[in-house]
């Protein structure tokens, strides 16, 4: 109780139904408080309940209090179940988002970073334009540094709270040639020039405005006279000053969170952020919510026991009134596919029991997992959804992949052509397609057909026509390979060869690795058929059955997407060394990203209210080649008391049949063979074959303009034709000289005119 507090207030029936914890976090209002709000503790109650309190007892309007939140949706849900409280709607807020709020200031003090308070925040497109811009002007190489590259180490920084001028040398490596920092200069001021800000330099120009403008940081200081933040775990550096900053006035600010749950590390969250609070604020307040509401207390003690091995946490201990429940189950499987089949047993076994789908989830670490589930649940007919993200073949980068081997299965198949013929960019542009679909819709012909013959004409400007011959011989080349190579290893050379995969690997956004280990999966699920005909028909039906479903449907997701939810039934498969924790973090991050994995192990099982079981497989295809899998170490931390152990570990993984064992290397301890590799080769180093588009084209038509006619040309002019193959003509023109020509852009002179 605070001496500002009025005891009605501590009658009001918004406080009924606390617990002592929970009461406690509303009521203390005076000075820096940390709640540490476990899973499942009722955080977002405390949060609601300790800003109607705030309100009511009349310490603050709302325009002197700032609420900060991570997503809007949160927000919007936070001032709802407020206006419930209080019951009436509350105006004047200052809650939102970190960007949000940080954007209502800057437009009110713009003029002191230099910017017009009618500014404009840029979108990534815009970005990404500007810096390819800035890369050119500065005489460097666009392939060698990519524009996501240098404006993904743009936003790292501003992401810390550093203006270019506060970039050491330390930090520049040999990025752009040691020009990186040249380029952040030169884009900055051309934001300014433009009148215009990214979404990163909301925070780092409020951070400017504070440190330059004294009188105005006091200003807000003294407005805000309560702060209060959620998911205070998953702060990055920039909004940690941010925070501090505005909290030195009043002091009245209260954190929310959970270092144990605190797992966006490579999107910039700091989890030291909370671990210091109490360094930074002396005397705060440190609040517990230990009491779970949610999971049994066989969940939960499994959970605790594994993230106790965490040596960077607060502490704290869950606990629970609910019944005790079954035992985490921890299951092994024979390889993957066993481990999609048991679990499609155990979900129509929960049916049968009366169990909700809807209810049900399964939470992966890597996307490229979700395949087999979705696979099997269609063959069940088990209705799911993936949520987070698209099923495993609606994904871009899998569209892609299947479209380039539609196109080699089926020349004329002009939708996956015009998909492709430009991704990665090649040059072929819009114009060049528009010309392109004219000429097949006047000669009924299928756009690739067009493309066979237009690249032995003038009609093209000569760049383009030279990267549409390039692109036509390689689809040619890899047409005729698919005779004698196994459709698996040519998916992959087309994805080498053509430079997507170097596409993505080039890309540095925090989707690219998991766009590759899809892809990697999906070369892994044509070696499960017969042809790629029969796996194309596969994914045809996929997708149609895929089209609808019933709303009470499986939820597929990963790990960091499940953050937040809960369900009575959670499955966590793929429990292995390789996958999770997964290396990537380990590689990157060392002890560090060890304990944020394990922090994501236990956000999952704290997901599950009545039963979770955990999975792994002795062997797994994992970059295309089998590896003989080892149950994760965070099975070993898991207290036994509270495991039902059926994973059988000591069985010996199964000898790969087939293609998999005469192409694939082994590599079983994963080794450091190339992702790409087909017996230790990297398939991009193969030496391509030689073949003439021209081999492709189909039989010549009897021509349609003999020689010597007169014919009209919109882009050459008069002139008259001199020899004809098929719809292809050679033509004198009056002004252009010779050329070759498609038919369908020719007209009879006397038409012409």
């Amino acid at each position: 109780m605070t001496e500002s507090t009025d005891i009605s207030a501590l009658n009001a029936p918004y406080l009924g139904g606390l617990n002592d914890r929970q009461r406690e976090a509303v009521l203390a209002l005076d000075g820096p408080v940390l709640v540490l709000a476990g899973a499942g503790t009722g955080k977002t109650r405390v949060l609601t309940t300790r800003l109607a309190h705030i309100l009511t007892s009349g310490l603050a309007w709302p325009s002197q209090i700032l609420a900060v939140t991570f997503t809007n949706k949160a927000a919007n849900e936070m001032k709802e179940r407020i206006g419930r409280l209080i019951g009436r709607p509350v105006e004047g807020w200052w809650l939102g988002t970190f960007h949000a709020l940080a954007a209502r200031i800057l437009r009110s003090q713009a003029e002191l970073v230099g910017l017009k308070p009618n500014f404009t925040i840029v979108s990534t497109d815009d970005q990404l334009r500007l810096v390819k811009q800035l890369i050119e002007a500065e005489g460097l190489d666009s392939q060698r540094w990519p524009s996501r590259v240098v404006l993904g180490i743009i936003e790292r920084w501003k992401d810390r709270g550093l203006a270019p001028d506060k970039v050491s040398r330390a930090e520049l490596a040999e990025v752009a040639s040691g020009r990186i920092l040249d380029l952040y200069h030169a884009y900055q001021q051309r934001l300014l020039t433009l009148n215009a800000c990214d979404f990163g330099d909301l925070l780092l120009h409020n951070l400017t405005i504070f440190r330059t403008a004294p009188d105005q940081l006091e200003r807000y200081q003294q407005q805000f006279r309560y702060i209060l933040v959620d998911e205070y775990q998953d702060t990055n550096v920039a909004q940690y000053l941010w925070l501090r900053a505005l909290a030195q006035g009043h002091k009245n600010i209260c954190c929310v969170g959970d270092d144990d749950q605190s797992v966006y590390g490579w999107r910039g969250a700091e989890v030291e952020n909370i671990l210091k609070f109490e360094k930074d604020f002396p005397g705060a307040k440190v609040i517990r919510l230990e009491q779970n509401y949610r999971s049994t207390p066989h969940i939960l003690a499994a959970a605790s026991g594994l993230i106790a091995h965490n040596e960077g946490r607060l502490g704290k201990t869950l606990w629970t009134d609910v019944p005790e429940g079954e035992k985490v189950r921890v299951i092994g499987a024979w390889d993957g596919t066993e481990e999609a089949r048991q679990i499609g047993d155990e979900i129509e076994t929960l049916q049968r029991r009366g169990s909700e789908l809807k209810d049900i989830a399964i939470l992966v670490r890597a996307g490229f997992q979700t395949r087999e589930f979705e696979e099997r649940f269609i063959t069940l007919g088990i209705p799911y959804r993936v949520i987070g993200g698209p099923r495993f073949y609606e994904r871009q980068e899998i569209r892609d992949a299947l479209a380039y081997l539609r196109l080699i299965h089926q020349a004329d198949d002009g939708l996956a052509f015009e998909r492709i013929v430009n991704t990665p960019r090649r040059g072929l542009g819009d114009t060049t397609l528009k010309q392109l679909n004219e000429i097949a819709r006047a000669q009924s012909l299928s756009i690739p057909e067009v493309a066979r013959q237009i690249v032995s004409t003038d009609e093209l400007k000569p760049a383009a026509r030279r990267a549409l011959g390039s692109f036509m011989n390689d689809v040619a080349r890899w047409r005729q390979m698919a005779s004698a190579t196994h459709h698996a290893e040519l998916a992959q050379i087309v994805l080498d060869e053509s430079g997507y995969t170097a596409m993505w690997q080039q890309d540095k956004s925090i989707e690219a690795p998991g766009r590759l280990e899809n892809l990697k999966e999906l070369v892994r699920a044509l070696e499960d058929f017969e042809s790629l005909e029969s796996f194309l028909d596969h994914v045809s039906l996929v997708m149609e059955n895929a089209e609808s479903g019933p709303r009470d449907q499986v939820s597929i997701m990963t790990l960091h997407g499940a953050k937040g939810l809960e369900f009575d039934t959670v499955f966590l498969p793929g429990w292995e060394e390789g996958l999770f924790p997964h290396p990537r973090a380990l590689d990157e991050n060392g002890i560090k990203g060890l304990e944020e994995e394990r922090r994501l192990a236990y956000v999952g099982i704290t997901r599950a209210r009545k039963l979770a079981i955990i999975g792994h497989a002795g062997s797994r295809r994992i970059h295309n080649q089998w590896q003989n899998s080892l149950p994760s170490r965070f099975l070993a931390e898991l207290p036994k008391e509270n495991i039902d152990r059926q994973d059988h570990v000591g069985f010996t993984p199964p000898k790969p049949s087939g293609f998999g064992a005469q192409t694939w290397g082994g590599n079983a301890g994963g080794g450091n063979a190339h992702p790409w590799t087909s017996n230790g080769r990297s398939f991009s180093q193969r030496k391509p074959q030689t073949i003439d588009v021209e081999a492709e084209l189909l039989p010549s038509s009897s021509g349609v303009y003999p020689s010597g006619t007169r014919v009209f040309h919109q882009k050459f002019g008069y002139g008259k034709v001199l020899t004809a193959d098929g719809d292809k003509l050679e033509i004198a023109f009056d002004k252009a000289g010779v050329k070759k020509v498609m038919a369908g852009f020719v007209l009879p002179a006397e038409k012409a005119g």
